[in-house]
């Protein structure tokens, strides 16, 4: 297979500051290109560099109040890489700063998300094999299919995990060795940039650290967020609950006859009754994309298996305003695509990957074993 085809596999162990090392040596070059990505997407919104450094400030204090060491892993990237701690920070909280750079030119005005995701997980009832099976398609900028990697990271205090994030970022989706799996999709409401919060990939990390699916529930619904978003978190036990996340509060969707299926806009009536869904407006194909993904399982029978969740996810209707999407320019105004489709089975400790997967349908596989390469 070709080398373009696949995300690279980046494994690091040791202390916080270690892995970090690690990270930024390995693929320094993406690691530059994440931040230079986000650098010119905040040239281009005339963020000013003071207003950039106040951010950088404010989640700082937020992350350090929230894991200490996750600044040390920043500071051992941006060593590695040999970038600045500051660029480090960007990606990994470029979702809230990116959105109020945005807001800030717009005046205030609502920010349509930018990940326009679908997410799908089967419950074991349901799985040909019995085992928990949950994924996603990645809807975003076209160009970050040349930042991602597969990051595996081995842990000492707790479980490893495996997790598809872009270069510099501590975590996006993944899942880890104790059978918790989790994935994401952007989100937007009334209630967003009203308050301090930790960047989202930090919170998906911590639920990624943790032994216990409680514990990992508890990591997201307990911890403020600046801006809204859903994750999808599972677990081989057998279970996954869809957390629409506004900054201040969760709400909760659960599966229906073995299947838990969710986009990009808000489903919870309890959370539709007490705020405001402001995304629709960036992405309304989130509207069907859902259902689509939905009903391509339901035809697929009782019996369903990783083939299955990657014929939804590859569903073209109404292209390019579909599950599975072509190069078009986003709302937001850059070139966005379906730029990588995940499949987890946690049990097995597999993830399956396609890049691109509207050009290529070819899948790479990793493993959350320690030392295990890559293979298709």
């Amino acid at each position: 297979m070709e080398a373009e085809a696949f995300f690279p596999l980046v494994e690091v162990s040791g202390t916080p500051y270690e892995r970090g090392l690690q990270h930024g040596r390995l693929v320094p070059a993406r690691v530059k290109r994440s931040a230079d990505i986000y650098a010119r997407a905040l040239q281009q919104l005339q963020f000013s560099p003071a207003d950039l450094q106040r951010l950088i400030a404010r989640f700082s204090r937020s992350i350090e109040d929230f894991e200490p060491a996750y600044l040390e892993e920043m500071r051992g990237i941006a060593a590695g890489a040999g970038v600045s701690f500051e660029d480090v920070l960007m990606i990994n909280a470029r979702t809230e700063i990116v959105a109020q750079a945005r807001r800030a030119r717009k005046a205030g005005g609502a920010e349509p998300g930018s990940d326009e995701c679908t997410g799908a997980a089967i419950l074991p009832g349901r799985s040909a094999n019995g085992n928990f099976l949950q994924g996603q398609n990645w809807d975003n900028r076209q160009d970050c299919a040349d930042t991602i990697i597969i990051l595996r990271l081995l842990r000492e205090d707790g479980p490893d995990v495996l997790t598809f994030v872009e270069a510099g970022g501590l975590a996006r989706y993944g899942m880890n060795s104790a059978g918790i799996a989790l994935n994401g999709n952007g989100m937007s409401s009334s209630r967003d940039y009203q308050q301090n919060g930790v960047p989202l990939p930090l919170v998906r990390r911590k639920a990624l650290e943790q032994e216990h699916y409680a514990l990992a529930l508890q990591a997201v619904t307990a911890t403020p967020k600046a801006c809204s978003c859903n994750l999808i978190l599972g677990t081989q036990l057998g279970f996954a609950l869809s957390l629409e996340c506004a900054p201040d509060e969760t709400f909760l969707v659960y599966p229906e006859d073995g299947l838990l299926v969710h986009a990009n806009h808000w489903v919870s009536p309890v959370a539709l009754g007490k705020l405001k869904e402001t995304g629709i407006a960036g992405s309304p194909e989130s509207l069907y994309r859902d259902q689509r993904v939905r009903q391509h399982l339901a035809a697929a029978g009782r019996s369903l298996g990783t083939r299955d969740l990657k014929a939804a996810f590859a569903d073209t209707h109404a292209t390019p305003f579909s599950v599975c999407r072509p190069g078009r320019v986003s709302a937001q105004g850059y070139p966005s695509c379906t730029t990588a489709t995940l499949i987890m089975e946690p049990a097995a400790g597999i993830l399956e990957v396609a890049r691109m997967p509207w050009r290529h349908t070819a899948y790479a596989r990793y493993s959350l074993e320690r030392g295990s390469p890559l293979s298709f």
